[in-house]
């Protein structure tokens, strides 16, 4: 097993090559020669200001450009299997019924449709050089120093700060690292994830106001909530030009892992209690 990384100072115990930059012109040949499995999980993201004027076009150089390149060159080295972490997102982010895999894709915002846009371009080298395709889709995931929601929401508990989301009634849907590890882990061999799409997820829905709430026990340092409407926060958020960050916070977004649990004969190995605990306790 090789294991690519774009910094020399990463954690890794497998032998490992260092890549760099990660676009269009990637030498990624010495990383797949001999490899039967490749899981791309690399990609640009959490980015708000990529100092250019069309924020697209740095996400698909990285995601689109550096993937497709990737899948090329595995698949003239021979390798067997492509398994690519994409994002719930391609979806959408929002919905009223539980996303499933066979939903049009409806991405809203740079990164999600740079996550579609390389997706279309996997089948593409799917269908010409018959390397097998899986593609995974999970929503927010949540781990030891998580970058972003998660680590604001993490931050903001662990400072003791009061935060007006105690009465929020949405429906989310999220996958701890272990669970979504577990699940990479089923897709490596499993004959029938081939050429397939699956979304994750803990199997379990959530409210911001209960996972705030769970956090904070897992932490703990219980969440100080104080109990404000949706809806004066929405006007409060759209009035301070914040209208993308309530709608992860406040919105619903909720995903159906049913085709995943029964064509993979998984299901999550760690509840969200059990994923938050683990997260903090790796973390101290």
């Amino acid at each position: 097993m090789t294991v690519t990384t774009r910094s020399q100072n990463a954690p890794i115990e497998v032998p490992s090559y260092v890549v760099g930059d990660l676009s269009g012109t990637t030498d990624w040949r010495k990383a797949v020669t001999g490899q039967q499995i490749v899981i791309h999980a690399a990609a640009r993201a959490h980015v708000t200001n990529v100092g250019v004027g069309d924020p697209l076009t740095e996400y698909r150089r990285v995601n689109v450009d550096g993937t497709l390149e990737l899948a090329r060159q595995a698949a003239a080295a021979g390798v067997k299997r492509f398994v690519f972490i994409s994002s719930i997102g391609v979806n959408g982010n929002v919905n009223v019924r539980p996303f499933t895999a066979l939903d049009i894709p409806h991405p809203m915002e740079p990164y999600a449709q740079s996550k579609w846009e390389a997706e279309q371009g996997l089948w593409r080298i799917q269908q010409e050089t018959g390397m097998e395709l899986v593609i995974i889709r999970p929503p927010l995931v949540y781990g030891p120093e998580a970058p972003g929601n998660f680590g604001s929401l993490v931050r903001w508990i662990g400072k003791g700060i009061p935060l007006p989301l105690g009465a929020i009634h949405n429906r989310r849907s999220l996958v701890g690292i272990d669970n979504l590890v577990d699940l990479i882990v089923r897709c490596i061999d499993h004959p029938a994830a081939a050429n397939q799409v699956f979304l994750a997820g803990d199997g379990r829905d959530l409210s911001t106001t209960e996972l705030l709430r769970l956090v904070g026990d897992a932490m703990g340092r219980p969440a100080r909530l104080i109990p404000v409407p949706a809806g004066v926060l929405k006007l409060s958020a759209a009035l301070l030009g914040r209208k993308a960050m309530a709608q992860r916070l406040l919105g619903s977004l909720q995903v159906d892992i049913s085709q995943t649990c029964e064509t993979l004969d998984w299901q999550p190995p760690f509840t969200v209690e059990e994923g938050l605990r683990r997260c903090f306790l790796s973390s101290d």
